[in-house]
């Protein structure tokens, strides 16, 4: 029996959500498995992965295969390179504390770009909110500015026709003689 460490898909259409899973290589997509390994969530940014470090290494000593897209998070995790440390240290090629620091180094490493790739993220989308607000501020000014700007118009209109007005109401007394 060849297993696969492959995804299973859950979710909605549209969203979907994946299942991490050691599977018979025969069995349907998201059919029976044998064991659940963790969870895959594409929708966030950056992808949320939720993996047994341990169990997948298991599987991957034991000869699982994984498919192509579970090699990627298996790689993103460290999962393949722990496998290649323990494979240099089943050699010969360094001791096993050698490899746990390497790994450790990386691991450290791999921490930081993801921290700084969420704060990139962050910043972006304050800058963005700031940018949004500046604009829909300068819009507002920019209306206030016209519904003055009509007010005016309309206050010296009635300014206008009030003294006409009275212009007239001045020469309509005028013109009629005074009555003694």
């Amino acid at each position: 029996m060849a297993v696969k460490i492959r995804l299973a898909r859950h979710g909605k259409k549209g969203f979907a959500f994946y299942h991490i899973v050691a599977a018979d290589s025969r069995a349907p997509r998201d059919g029976k498995f044998i064991e659940k390994l963790g969870t895959y969530n594409p929708n966030t940014n950056p992808a949320t992965i939720d993996l047994n470090f341990e169990r997948a290494l298991d599987w991957l000593q034991k000869g699982a295969q994984p498919t192509d897209t579970c090699r990627a998070i298996l790689s993103y995790k460290g999962v393949l390179y722990k496998k290649h440390l323990l494979g240099g240290v089943a050699k010969g090629a360094f001791s096993e504390s050698d490899a746990e620091a390497k790994f450790n180094k990386w691991l450290g490493e791999k921490e930081g770009k993801i921290a700084a790739k969420v704060n990139k993220l962050a910043t972006d989308a304050k800058s963005a909110e700031k940018a949004r607000m500046a604009a829909e501020t300068k819009v507002s000014e920019e209306r206030a500015k016209a519904i003055a700007e009509k007010k005016a118009a309309a206050e010296a209109e009635a300014a206008a026709a009030a003294a006409a007005q009275e212009a007239e109401a001045a020469d309509a007394a005028a013109e009629t003689p005074a009555e003694e």
